[in-house]
């Protein structure tokens, strides 16, 4: 009895478990990393399966007033309908990353145009037309732009980070477009797509003049074609931010924003949270190291280069080198600021802090102001950009805004079907860009807004840049013939005299009665005109800069003063001496 006390309980217990044969400890080891791994990986197979893959509702949050909302709501079939993910593909990691290293894209044919920026930047612009998806063959023809076939409408998609048109899910929604009738371009960022650094310039996640300027060429080349955008990822922060800053004076009729960041501090945050963002931090960063050692000659003088290089995440890397490139856009009113900008190497113009940086490119800044129809894809699941960051709220108060959550899809993935052959975002940005198409909020807007203008800077982009009259005068010149231009005067005098009846019959009767026609107050006149024309966009330019940001015209005005100072200085030195003159003493200001 003392001796069958006396023996341990765990020496039984170890006498138990040599009894399990050892293939039974290594199934139940494949278990518990199976079960970790079903939680690491965010797997949701098991859910789809007891819900016998019905799929999840997709939640439209919008303006409880707004007409698009339930226009929206109504005539988009795919958003009354569930969402199902691939079965095989139930996490978003696993989507994503089959996304980024398979894709399945379909098979397509760009032709590429160079677009010359203002500051000597090359962006190249690849487009895809209906007879391109029917021809089947793939990659990239060096040639002119798409067919111009005037009024078919052009959709503009801007990729994400390090991403261009050979990218899978670019090419999914490049083919899907062009196959429905569409002519779409992708407007590539800068060093990306094969095309070299021509300039000092990069983009970044707030860079928003290379879309301005694309869309305003594209405007110009196809001014009766209907114009719409898509941006994804940091694409799509760049998209909301630019139509948040020109508000109702951009050309684009209706845009679409899938898996936007929307607050870049809230997603530095939460990619440096768990261990499996910081796998997605590592690797953008290494995808942008890459970028960057691709234009080593021009990017080593103008960054810290060492430190790109040792960069292990994206703070790293935007610290090195993306706050010292990015640069304001409060500077572009006169070509003086122009170049003062590009030429600046002290730090005038640059983020002072990753934060700032972040604060100000971040989109969420903007919705308030968009004012074209804007539908806006998240996934709740999404690996990069949280969901954390999405501004509910803003875009309730929002009218042109309609946004579309569902609970999976991962980051731009959104694979569906058994074979993973489609994009579920795709066929939502094709079936929401019909309805506009045919909708009558388009055709009121179209009725309501005024015909978008010739770009501020078309007649500096190319020569002759300036027009110099017989009396001395400088004007720019257009693109367009010079009898054209005085058409197009003749026409719009003819309409601002059509206000006043009595006016336009008083001056009738004076011109008919009057033998000559004092030729210097015609000339007087025309050149009052042009002076006008240049005027106004110059002063619109200066009013939406005004609202847009206060630092920006204390920064102009810094420069004001600093550049007319020692002038302006030395007039209030000499007016101050002579005033003190008349009361002190003359022996006082005696040499």
């Amino acid at each position: 009895m003392d001796c069958e006390s006396a023996i341990s309980p765990y020496y039984l217990l170890f006498q138990a478990l040599a009894l399990i044969p050892v293939s039974h400890y290594f199934l139940a080891a494949f278990f518990v990393f199976l079960v970790f791994l079903y939680n690491f990986l965010e797997i949701h197979f098991l859910h789809d399966l007891l819900t016998l893959f019905r799929g999840d509702p997709v939640t439209l949050t919008y303006n409880s007033s707004s007409d698009l909302g339930r226009s929206v709501a109504a005539k988009c079939k795919i958003f009354q309908q569930r969402y199902l993910v691939t079965p095989w593909l139930s996490s978003p990691h696993i989507q994503t990353a089959f996304l980024t290293f398979h894709g399945r894209p379909p098979p397509v044919t760009y032709r590429r145009h160079l677009f010359r920026a203002f500051d000597g930047g090359t962006i190249a612009l690849d487009w895809l037309t209906y007879s391109d998806v029917l021809e089947g063959a793939s990659g990239v023809i060096d040639g002119s732009t798409a067919r111009k076939d005037g009024k078919t409408p052009i959709v503009i998609v801007i990729p994400g980070l390090t991403s261009d048109s050979t990218d899978a899910y670019v090419m999914h929604l490049a083919f899907k477009m062009a196959r429905q009738g569409w002519n779409v371009v992708v407007s590539n960022h800068r060093g990306l797509g094969g095309v070299s650094l021509t300039s000092d310039c990069c983009y970044n996640a707030g860079w928003t003049e290379d879309v301005r300027k694309v869309i305003e060429h594209i405007r110009c080349e196809y001014p009766e074609a209907p114009l719409y955008a898509v941006g994804t990822s940091i694409g799509a922060n760049i998209l909301v931010k630019y139509l948040g800053e020109d508000g109702a004076n951009t050309p684009v009729v209706g845009a679409a924003a899938i898996c936007s960041p929307w607050d870049l501090l809230v997603c530095d945050r939460f990619i440096n949270r768990r261990t499996m963002q910081k796998i997605y931090d590592r690797a953008l960063t290494v995808g942008l190291q890459g970028y960057a050692k691709l234009h080593q000659s021009i990017l080593s003088s103008l960054v810290n280069w060492e430190g790109v290089e040792k960069s292990s995440s994206l703070r790293d890397f935007d610290n090195h080198a993306t706050r010292i490139l990015g640069k304001f856009e409060v500077k572009k009113l006169f070509f003086f600021f122009y170049f003062l900008y590009f030429q600046s190497d002290k730090g005038l113009f640059v983020f002072q802090t990753v934060d700032t940086y972040y604060r100000r490119s971040s989109s969420t800044n903007y919705i308030g102001n968009v004012s074209v129809p804007l539908l806006c894809v998240s996934a709740l699941d999404d690996p990069v950009c949280t969901s954390e960051a999405i501004p509910w709220d803003e875009c309730r108060v929002n009218e042109n805004i309609v946004l579309a959550t569902t609970p999976h899809g991962g980051h731009l993935a959104y694979y569906e079907g058994i074979t993973a052959s489609g994009i579920w975002w795709v066929r939502a940005v094709n079936e929401f860009f019909g309805v506009l198409r045919t909708s009558p909020l388009i055709k009121r807007q179209k009725m309501q807004g005024s015909p978008v203008p010739k770009p501020l800077q078309s007649s500096i982009d190319q020569a002759p840049y300036l027009n110099v009259t017989g009396e001395g005068m400088v004007t720019a010149m257009g693109n367009q013939p010079r009898e054209v231009l005085q058409e197009d005067t003749s026409n719009n005098e003819h309409k601002i005299h059509s206000k006043d009846e009595g006016t336009i019959s008083d001056n009738r009767t004076n011109f008919e009665s009057t033998d000559k026609i004092n030729s210097d107050e015609q000339i007087k006149q025309r050149v009052e005109k042009n002076v006008k024309d240049l005027i106004v966009p110059v002063q619109a330019r200066i009013d939406k800069l005004s609202r847009r940001s206060r630092q920006s015209i204390w920064l102009l005005a810094y420069i004001a003063i600093v550049t007319t100072w020692p002038f302006v200085g030395s007039i209030i030195v000499s007016v101050l001496k002579k005033r003190f003159k008349s009361f002190v003493p003359g022996t006082l200001f005696r040499k």
